[in-house]
Parts: C-alpha cells; sequence; structure tokens
C-alpha cells in the first residue's frame, strides 16, 4: 500500500473514531465504549497483522541484521500496550462500580509515552551519525 492510502486510512479511521466518541459524550448514542473504540482496534489489528507479516518475511529471508527484527518486535510491543491501555479506558469509563484507579488505567500510556521519546530521541542521533 503507498504512503497516501496509509495516511488517508490512519485519518479516516481517526475521523471515524472521533464522531463516534463526539456523538457518545454529547449522549446522542448511548453505545457501549468499546463499540466507540472499534475504528481504532480495527487499525491497530491491521497494524499487528502487517508487523506479524513482516517479521515473518524476514524470518523467512534469513536476513542478518538482527536489529531490524528487534524494532519490529519494538513497534508490536508498542501496538499491544496501546491497545492494552485502550481497554482499560474502556473498562474504566463502561464499568464504573469497578472503581478503577486513574493511575492503573493510563500505565500503559505512561509507560509507553517515554519509552517512545527514547526511541524516537535515540533514532535521531543515529541518523546523524550518518
Amino acid at each position: 500500500m503507498a504512503v497516501l492510502h496509509r495516511a488517508l486510512f490512519t485519518w479516516f479511521n481517526l475521523l471515524i473514531f472521533l464522531i463516534l466518541l463526539v456523538l457518545r459524550l454529547d449522549l446522542r448514542i448511548q453505545w457501549n465504549w468499546f463499540i466507540v473504540f472499534i475504528p481504532l482496534w480495527v487499525y491497530d489489528n491491521i497494524l499487528l497483522i502487517y508487523i506479524v507479516f513482516n517479521m515473518i518475511s524476514h524470518c523467512k529471508n534469513a536476513h542478518d541484521r538482527a536489529s531490524s527484527l528487534r524494532r519490529k518486535a519494538w513497534y508490536m510491543t508498542a501496538v499491544l500496550t496501546k491497545l492494552s491501555g485502550q481497554v482499560l479506558i474502556c473498562l474504566k469509563l463502561e464499568a464504573v462500580q469497578w472503581g478503577l484507579p486513574a493511575k492503573a488505567v493510563l500505565a500503559p500510556f505512561w509507560l509507553l509515552l517515554p519509552a517512545l521519546v527514547c526511541d524516537v530521541f535515540a533514532h535521531l542521533i543515529q541518523q546523524s551519525r550518518y
């Protein structure tokens, strides 16, 4: 898929999610929060499938660069962490009687964001050497 198509698909999914979120917050729909988050989950699952196929093709072609396989594993970890955070947010919003603390709900994002910042910083330093 071309870069333009991927970008359009990403923005379309985000637009659908934001429309559903606004409708739910304005109380125009009374859908379950898990239904509102479906566009994000569809996108993340497609992304996970893409990463898994890339990892499989990487192993089949017997590439020598372990760093690229490690990078793909990092991408998979980041997407799975984001998915777990989304599930926790939906549980917090849907099951109020459980009393999930906000610290526990946002923990995956608080772990993911500094890791992403460090990853981008390290990647920028590595690219500046070449």
